[in-house]
């Protein structure tokens, strides 16, 4: 590890003035930037921890929605009462990633800005447009079983980690965000990753010395969620493909659906097609697997990958299926009804 300086910052608008420094970045749990720092894929000059910033309020909103303050540990708004009775989705995504400690450790706004966990990112030796743009991708022709399959590029086919942010991108939440010069802006989830194109060491629209400081979720929509994680372990284990969805039935037909994956892009990816087929529609595995199709229409394997396709298609059936069952074991899920759902 390189030598660095270090300064806690006292508020959130001085943490955003002392990140301006070049070679400044910000440190909250460090869960991920300590990892890249010993590998010397992350240099900063000096880190400005954040950690014990006044952010970690879980606040219930007028409109019925929460905000999440950005050093709210993972631990405890995956244990907060209030997400687990309107979110429920994001609850069980928060619990199924890394372990107890470092679900303690890591920060949600820490959480949306890890970095892909490709192998050919993190060795050095290897050429990743991510890591050293212009380096070209090794993982295109290489070892490649967990990379992605929607939304890739010919500069990169990395995946992004974040279960948290998959949940989240199904839940329809905005990022708050404040600037150097004190502005303050808000970016709902599903804009703020960028896919790679030509840029993949660009990951989202966060500006230069920006801070994440809250997350907030709107009124949590009717029927049921879930969260559903497939990986080679029972845990420590990033996804090999997940499905975040939520449902809402009138009667036997599925009135409404929001679906994300994770696993399978460079970002948390939202599959409008797939909820365009499952509206109005009867709630059979038949209208699962039209879905199903209707989200990987067009999936891309890369050899190592190819497996990942029927097994996102499959995931998406079965946790279609038990949302379903969720949202009709609990009454007022209907079009429109009040119902915050349930796991």
């Amino acid at each position: 590890m390189r030598p660095f300086t270090y300064e806690r910052a006292t508020d959130a608008r001085a943490a955003v003035a002392a990140v301006s420094r070049p070679g400044a970045k910000f440190i909250s749990g460090g869960t991920n930037l300590l990892d890249l720092m010993k590998l010397e894929i992350e240099r900063p000059d000096h880190l400005v921890d954040i950690s014990r910033l006044p952010l970690a309020e879980i606040e219930e909103l007028p409109d019925g929605g929460l905000r999440i303050g950005a050093q709210a540990a993972n631990s405890d708004v995956a244990a907060d009462a209030r997400v687990r009775s309107g979110c429920p989705v994001l609850a069980q995504a928060l619990v199924a990633g890394a372990s107890g400690q470092l679900r303690n450790m890591a920060s949600i706004g820490g959480n949306l800005l890890q970095r892909t966990r490709c192998p050919y990112f993190y060795d050095t030796d290897s050429g990743c447009n991510k890591r050293d743009p212009g380096s070209g991708c090794d993982a295109i022709g290489g070892v490649n079983r967990m990379h992605a399959i929607l939304g890739a590029s010919d500069s990169c086919i990395a995946t992004h980690p974040s279960d948290m942010a998959v949940a989240m991108t199904a839940l329809e939440a905005r990022i708050e965000l404040l600037g150097a010069d004190r502005s303050v802006r808000a970016v709902a989830i599903g804009d703020f990753y960028r896919l790679p194109g030509d840029t993949p060491h660009i990951e989202t629209v966060l500006r230069p010395e920006e801070m994440i400081t809250g997350i907030v979720l709107p009124p949590p929509p009717p029927g049921g969620q879930l969260y559903r994680k497939v990986r080679d372990r029972a845990s420590y284990e990033f996804a090999v493909v997940s499905v975040a969805a939520i449902v809402s039935t009138d009667g036997n037909m599925v009135a409404d659906a929001r679906v994300a994956f994770g696993g399978v892009a460079h970002k948390p990816w939202r599959s409008f097609a797939a909820e365009d087929s499952l509206r109005d529609r009867p709630a059979t595995m038949a209208t699962y697997r039209a879905a199903a199709e209707a989200a990987m229409r067009d999936a891309v394997g890369q050899g190592g990958n190819d497996f990942k396709i029927e097994l996102a298609k499959r995931t998406l059936c079965r946790t279609l299926a038990d949302a379903v069952a969720a949202a009709q074991e609990r009454p007022g899920h209907g079009r429109g009804e009040d119902s915050h759902g349930t796991s």
